[in-house]
């Protein structure tokens, strides 16, 4: 965040209620919930409707309030990349002062509600979800080191062990391989993504990996994560945490992610290279719910 923030504040916003929906990065938190309500039915404990539903909804504003927060703190650079220049902050929509407050009282909301209402552990570990996605991941790594997604990408991997801890009041090897599992996709989806975006990166001045390293490394790294990801991912099958459906549905995919993978790393030139960067994306978005769609399926139909 810089000076140019100041005059936005002066200005006053013109914000709408999907303004400030949008602050709350929508796709990301219906991710979150997602993976989340996943942890909370694979815990060993069945918890209470009510409660059940108060951790997912505290979880979920958690999320959003991370994201806010996110898009307080980058204004700045929001404002220089096509892909985020709209966001309700740079446009002028809602001032930086209002996305923090809101932001911050969220946050508040969310974690008090979840100890008092649920259990302290699930309250304590979405507050570390909350300041590690914003302090460690948006203040410092962003912009410092082209590792950000790497480390950063624990953040966005904590929910499902959030709501483990919500339903059980601990935390398994179960829930921590839930959390590896999103933590070691994270790279190769971000990744294939800044391929195509490697200019809006550089020209906002963030060290994401192909504007540091090059596309070629950058594809490499793709693939080396991807063929650690999909052996991984299917290890739940392996340690009896997961069935059938899920060893085939977690077969079947991560060999599309590999096949995508090793396309992305073969294809270096031109439209196609887009593409194919393009291509990855978009299943690593499928993967990872087809993944945790199945472990939903088979907590309620077991056997399958």
């Amino acid at each position: 965040m810089n000076e140019s923030t100041t005059a936005t504040d002066m200005a006053g916003g013109m914000a709408s209620p999907g303004d400030y929906i949008a602050l709350l990065k929508p796709r990301v938190m219906s991710l979150v919930v997602f993976t989340a309500l996943v942890g909370l039915v694979r815990a060993p404990d069945h918890v209470h409707p009510v409660i059940a539903f108060t951790a997912i909804l505290c979880i979920a504003v958690g999320a959003g309030a991370a994201g806010a927060l996110n898009m307080w703190w980058d204004a700045d650079i929001d404002a220089i990349m096509s892909r985020t220049r709209r966001r309700p902050i740079p446009s002028g929509r809602v001032t930086p002062r209002e996305a923090l407050a809101f932001g911050l009282t969220l946050s508040g909301f969310s974690v008090v509600v979840l100890g008092l209402l649920v259990n302290v552990l699930s309250a304590a570990l979405l507050a570390f979800t909350i300041f590690f996605y914003v302090v460690i991941y948006t203040m410092w790594l962003k912009r410092s080191t082209p590792q950000n997604i790497v480390i950063g990408g624990a953040a966005g991997a904590f929910p499902p062990m959030v709501a483990w801890a919500a339903a059980s009041g601990s935390v398994s090897l179960e829930s921590l391989l839930l959390v590896a599992i999103i933590f070691f996709w994270t790279p190769p989806h971000f990744w294939a993504l800044a391929l195509y975006r490697a200019d809006d990166y550089a020209r906002a001045g963030v060290p994401m990996l192909p504007v540091t390293a090059g596309a070629n490394e950058t594809r490499r790294q793709i693939l080396l994560y991807t063929l650690f990801l999909v052996p991984l991912a299917f290890s739940p099958v392996l340690l009896g945490y997961a069935g059938i459906a899920y060893g085939v549905v977690s077969a079947v995919t991560g060999l599309g992610m590999v096949w995508l993978a090793i396309s992305v790393y073969r294809t270096r030139t031109g439209e196609a290279a887009v593409k194919a960067a393009r291509r990855l994306f978009g299943f690593s978005i499928l993967y990872l719910f087809l993944l945790f769609a199945t472990l939903l399926v088979e907590a309620f139909i077991p056997g399958i």
